[in-house]
């Protein structure tokens, strides 16, 4: 049944299928931020729509781009307009897609075969990765299967996702393994502390993974792949995608929201054209980033670093630009600029900034990472 549904709507790019929904999901959106709880209406969107697989690997399912570069920009725009319609759900499907990824570079024949039949019944992936200490480990069992240990914390999603790709130490190794697990189990996940003024609907928190026995087919590629460069850091790009489609709401509805008195005013249209060019120059930021992620630029990482920065700084501006000039209504509750303004401040909560910005700062320092045959250094 959800082949025949995919078939229908593989005539549409991904990108066009994305716009095609986006005013859907910003209503739904709305709803989950009022009454928090996890966005199942707005996954079975993505999931209508085709949009849970086009970035899988073929072999899954997945659509076959003419090259990586035209791959990187469709999901570059499709990451942005679901970002635009609810940053929520955007860093939902960006976790999903950056599951698809770590199957398409380490998942061997039989683990594509498995996320072809889990696409199509419609499924869901995140990637947990951050932990409390002891951290989550992988202990033998008799007759050849593992448990695992520990839980991990900010698991996005947690008890309504189908699977999730976690990471846990290895057995006698100090590298991290890469482990398929299932994800929707209630019981397991704790969000009672998920009490925020903004992402309410990724619905993040603890999810204990204490007892779950897996085998060797969920097992993804080897010790040490998750932390393989340039994939690691330059992946980052995929949500700086999201927050910049949240960005460029937050434009679009500031300029609506704009009075004839305050069109009408120069200081106000020259604090809406810094936000136009904040938003701008983000964009070219995350542009640059997709294709150097398409080219697996050795480089990447250090330019990866350097865009988070980027981001977040004119996040910051276009967030304070249109509080100026939209004022007090920019922070009424039900208001689309407040929500936005509230996600897009968590958001931009990733973990070291300064140090990404720093290791961006040396390695510029050591070359001009720009390269590309115009380097000034």
């Amino acid at each position: 049944m959800m082949s025949s549904a995919l078939a229908k709507v593989s005539a549409a790019s991904p990108v066009e299928r994305a716009a095609g929904i986006a005013s859907r999901l910003a209503d739904l959106g709305a709803g989950y931020d009022a009454a928090p709880a996890f966005p199942a209406e707005s996954i079975r969107c993505l999931v209508s729509a085709g949009l849970h697989c086009d970035f899988a690997p073929p072999a899954s399912g997945g659509l076959t781009f003419p090259n990586a570069v035209d791959r990187q920009f469709a999901l570059m725009n499709v990451l942005r307009i679901v970002g635009r319609a609810d940053l929520s759900l955007g860093r939902l499907y960006e976790g999903h897609v950056n599951a698809l990824a770590l199957f398409g570079w380490y998942g061997s024949a039989r683990q594509h075969a498995r996320l072809r039949r889990d696409l199509e019944h419609g499924a869901f992936y995140g990637v947990w990765a951050t932990e409390p200490q002891p951290g989550v480990s992988i202990a033998f069992r008799d007759g050849g299967s593992y448990a695992l240990k520990g839980s991990k914390c900010f698991a996005s999603g947690a008890g309504g996702l189908a699977n999730a790709i976690v990471t846990a130490q290895a057995p006698g190794s100090a590298l991290r393994q890469l482990v398929i697990v299932p994800a929707n189990d209630p019981a397991r996940a704790d969000v009672s502390q998920w009490r925020v003024r903004g992402m309410r609907a990724t619905i993040s928190g603890l999810y204990d993974l204490a007892g779950v026995v897996v085998g060797e087919p969920d097992l993804l590629g080897s010790a040490g792949d998750y932390e393989r460069e340039p994939h690691f850091t330059t992946g980052a790009w995929r949500f700086t995608a999201v927050q910049l489609g949240g960005m460029e709401a937050l434009l679009a509805e500031t300029r609506l929201a704009m009075t004839e008195t305050a069109r009408g005013d120069p200081l106000q249209r020259g604090r809406f054209a810094d936000a136009v060019a904040a938003v701008r120059t983000a964009y070219l930021w995350v542009r640059e980033c997709a294709l150097r992620a398409a080219r697996e630029d050795e480089d990447g990482p250090a330019f990866v670093r350097m865009t988070r920065g980027v981001v977040e700084r004119a996040a910051f501006d276009m967030m304070e630009l249109a509080a100026r000039i939209v004022g007090t209504r920019s922070a009424m509750e039900g208001q689309r600029i407040d929500k936005i303004t509230r996600d897009l401040s968590l958001y931009l909560r990733q973990a070291g900034p300064d140090h990404a910005r720093d290791q961006a700062a040396l390695a510029w320092l050591d070359q001009d990472v720009w390269g590309d045959q115009d380097t000034l250094w």
